[in-house]
């Protein structure tokens, strides 16, 4: 299919959505009001589990908190239905940064449970409590007007559920095109290198929680004054599977992949509905191991979702030029030869090891520094204990005269340090210009809103040419949307390179940057280094490449057992005894 005839396609499927109300039955429309209610939920799944990461079950409960706030306001108090929007979603926000300040610091399967834990917990409060009518519920809720036309008619409230979506929709792939969009992206794969960028994963996180529940808040409002009922039923837990469900059929990693699972669970649950009494009379009971059935094959063979797969008959995305624009702004580089790194008596156990005993030595500004020593001499252990991914037990680390000690990770980015990994950490799904933007992070400022409704674009095409021009300076800028998986391990460790060179850090820490590389690879790496250093960034590697090193640095430090052995220039260390026999051996 030619982009032309997408673009055609497209334009299609939006005539006919709304055209819809003239030529299908009142039934259909009501089948699409239900889609459009159940999609809006299930972009918030998708926003919260597909690219952040995080799995709930409990978004039911949201979009009861909304529904049953809003029919509460409007019923017993009088209130306009449009009041009842900004209670229903204030009220949702609140209990659900409330729910996720004490849930998302849970990991691994614990999260899921949490959500599972309050969402039943929520459920059963609705159907306890007098003032919101017990199991029986809310009736007579008020329709939405707008002005003196009442949106009661099936066919007037779906124009205001498709167009709150569509909305949506679009502000949503905003957000996820901008700077804070790409941190919720970087979230699925662990949180060490996320912290390192500078980007604080727990306020990411509670920040897209409470944007999938503003979503949920959104869908439980229309469906109150749609239906003109609320009861518990509609926000148990099964309903909270089902939007989940909905994202993954749909496809969680694309924004259509909501619209794409509510509209297959929707019809195939009206259609079993149908069928399934000619089989049972207890066809509820006989609808529930169907979806099972259904899930489990799902999952087994097609966990991707129907998005990837219609995705390989549509055209490829027509990318934007990367264009040349002003630069971000950069630090002020300490000037060559003042004291910029220093670590006393830095100690780390693990249990009955000691991984590093008492190491100590200083870097200044302008230097290339290497870390050499046998493998498990404890060289990846001093770099996490300097950037703040480990504690250190005891010692001291002082950066540009500022003790970074006990400062975090994020912290110490602020500060001007950025690093690689030893074992690579990209986010393989991601583009390579959209990795190496992540560096830019905490030399750009748009949040939430403004990357939602494009308000960030001067700065969000300055921080592309920045990355671009990091990536062109690796040499790997021929093809930056690419996939970062898709390229070689030691391209790989290059990208990482690019990417912490796009946050404009004082003192870049590499963590076997050769590794993997070819030897005009390492060549090439080699002189980026030295022209590093002629800009005033210092750096300071690991690498077990002796020879690379050799010719690269302008001091050695030589660790041993976790214990810093020798320290000099490359042919005082090179000459060393107690090198020769710990580690160098017939390379001296």
């Amino acid at each position: 299919m030619t982009r032309r005839a997408g673009i055609l396609l497209a334009i299609a499927v939006v005539v006919l959505l709304a055209a819809a109300p003239l030529y299908v039955a009142s039934f259909t429309i009501t089948l699409l009001n239900y889609i459009g209610i159940y999609a809006l939920v299930a972009l918030g799944v998708v926003l919260l589990t597909g690219f952040g990461g995080l799995t709930s079950f409990g978004q039911a409960a949201f979009v009861g908190i909304a529904a049953y706030a809003t029919a509460w306001l409007t019923t017993v108090e009088g209130a306009s239905p449009w009041l009842g929007l900004v209670f229903a979603l204030a009220l949702t926000v609140l209990v659900a940064a409330l729910l996720g300040a004490v849930t998302l610091r849970l990991g691994g399967h614990f999260l899921p449970l949490g959500t599972i834990a309050w969402g039943l917990s929520i459920f059963f409060l609705f159907g306890n409590l007098d003032a919101l009518g017990r199991h029986n519920g809310i009736s007579g809720v008020p329709p939405i007007f707008i002005g003196s036309i009442s949106l009661e008619p099936t066919t007037a409230i779906y124009y205001l559920i498709w167009g709150v979506l569509a909305v949506a929709t679009f502000v949503i792939a905003n957000l996820l095109e901008s700077r804070e969009g790409r941190a919720i992206r970087s979230l699925r794969g662990g949180v060490v290198m996320v912290e390192s960028l500078g980007i604080s994963v727990f306020r990411i996180r509670l920040i897209t929680f409470m944007i999938a529940a503003l979503l949920a808040g959104l869908s439980g409002w229309l469906y109150a004054h749609m239906s003109r009922y609320v009861s518990p039923a509609p926000f148990d837990l099964r309903m909270g599977i089902q939007y989940l469900f909905m994202a993954i059929l749909g496809g969680s990693g694309h924004i259509l992949g909501a619209v794409v699972g509510a509209a297959l669970i929707t019809l195939l649950q009206n259609a079993l509905q149908d069928v399934l009494p000619h089989f049972s009379r207890n066809g509820e009971q006989l609808e529930v191991i169907v979806f099972a059935i259904i899930y489990v094959l799902a999952l087994q063979f097609a966990r991707g979702g129907v998005m990837p797969f219609a995705l390989r008959f549509l055209p490829n995305r027509a990318w934007s030029t990367i264009t040349s624009a002003a630069p971000l702004p950069r630090r002020t580089m300490p000037a060559s030869g003042t004291p910029l790194l220093t670590v006393e008596r830095l100690f780390k156990r693990f249990g009955g090891l000691e991984a590093v005993n008492q190491v100590g030595f200083a870097v200044n500004a302008g230097e290339i520094v290497g870390l050499i020593g046998p493998n498990g001499a404890g060289k990846s252990t001093v770099f996490n204990l300097i950037t703040g991914a480990l504690p250190s037990d005891d010692g001291k680390i002082i950066f540009l005269g500022q003790d970074i000690t006990r400062a975090g990770q994020r912290r110490i980015a602020e500060a001007g340090i950025a690093r690689t990994f030893q074992h690579v950490k990209l986010r393989p799904g991601l583009s390579l210009i959209d990795n190496v933007l992540l560096g830019t992070y905490l030399r750009t400022r748009s949040g939430f809103i403004s990357g939602a409704l494009r308000l960030d674009r001067a700065e969000e095409t300055r921080a592309r040419s920045e990355a671009q021009r990091q990536l062109k300076r690796v040499g790997i800028d021929a093809n930056p949307h690419d996939l970062a998986g898709n390229l070689p391990l030691g391209r790989q460790r290059i990208l990482e390179v690019a990417r912490a060179l796009a946050a404009d850090p004082a003192l870049i820490i590499l963590d076997e940057p050769a590794a993997g590389l070819s030897r005009p690879e390492k060549a090439a790496l080699a002189e980026l280094m030295r022209g590093l250093r002629q800009e005033g960034v210092t750096v300071l590697l690991v690498e077990h490449d002796v020879e690379f090193v050799m010719g690269l640095v302008d001091r050695i430090v030589v660790m041993d057992f976790g214990a810093k052995l020798v320290e000099g220039t490359p042919a005082a260390v090179r000459a060393d005894p107690r090198v020769q026999e710990a580690y160098l051996g017939s390379v001296a």
